[in-house]
Order: C-alpha cells, then structure tokens, then sequence
C-alpha cells in the first residue's frame, strides 16, 4: 500500500510534466506555422547592366552604344549597323592582384550595315573577350590585357 501511494503521485507529476512539454511544443509548431511568408527577394545583377556609349573618335557626331540586357543579351547599336547577342560577365575573383573582371560577347545576328567608323563587316558568329577596368561605377574601359594597361575603347554609362 506504502508503495502504491508512492508511485501514482510520482505517475501523476511524470505524466504532467511530459503533457505539458508536448503542448509546449505543439504551440511552438503552431506559431511556426503562423509567420508569414518572407516575401522579400534577392536578385543579383550584372553590375555591366544597363545602356553604354562609346564616342567614336574619328567620328564625334556618332555613338556606338551597348545595351546589356537581362537575361545575358547585349544589343549592339552603331550608326545603322545593329547586332543581337549573348554577352557573360564574369567579376574579378581577387581584386588585390588586380585582375579585371571579363565580359565575353557572342554576336548571333548583325544586319551588316555600316558603323560608326563607316566599316560593313558582318560579325554574326563572332565571339570576343575583353577584361572591363572600371575607372568610375559609369565609366568602363575594354582592355585587351587583364592588367589593364592595353585599353582600347572608353564607354560611359547612358542608362541604368
């Protein structure tokens, strides 16, 4: 009899305890469930993104601009030639040693007019690269080299 009054309080206090750590955790279920939805989202871009001109310097009434679109595709525009393609950019992985981000553009259609510097050359198919030194977050130089000392054309950022 001694034993028996022993163990159902002892049974009683057990079996509150491990109720009550169940509705503790059911009610942090719940709450769980309840929070909304973080609806905010993060997109990285392309910081090359955006409309870019190059002043032609045998020609200072014409622009050749590049238009770095979404979705990798870059529009060409020069005087009345005008070309469609696909464009990577690849960001410096360690600005310290100086490395220059790349930009590679494939040229897939090219009406084959004449440009800015008056030259009808059809580029479709062309694949060039280029290492891009940013002299300001709206001026960026194409470069032949990844140091950035071969530079051959000077673009200013028209549009964002």
């Amino acid at each position: 009899m001694k034993k028996t009054v022993f163990i159902i309080p002892f049974l009683l206090f057990v079996s509150f305890f491990a109720n009550a750590e169940q509705n503790i955790q059911a009610k942090a279920e719940t709450a769980d469930l309840q929070q909304p939805e973080n609806s905010i989202r993060i997109i990285t871009r392309p910081e090359i993104l955006g409309l870019w001109g190059m002043n032609i310097p045998s020609n200072k009434q014409c622009v050749e601009y590049y238009n770095f679109r979404g979705g990798n595709e870059v529009v060409v525009n020069s005087h009345k030639e005008w070309s469609v393609g696909l464009f990577e950019y690849q960001p410096s992985a360690d600005i310290t040693q100086n490395q220059l981000p790349t930009l590679v553009m494939q040229v897939n259609y090219e009406n084959n007019e004449k440009d800015c510097s008056g030259n009808q050359i059809d580029q479709a198919g062309e694949l060039s690269q280029y290492f891009v030194k940013w002299a300001t977050p709206n001026q960026i130089d194409f470069c032949t080299s990844e140091k950035g000392n071969e530079c051959f054309a000077t673009l200013n950022r028209v549009l964002p």
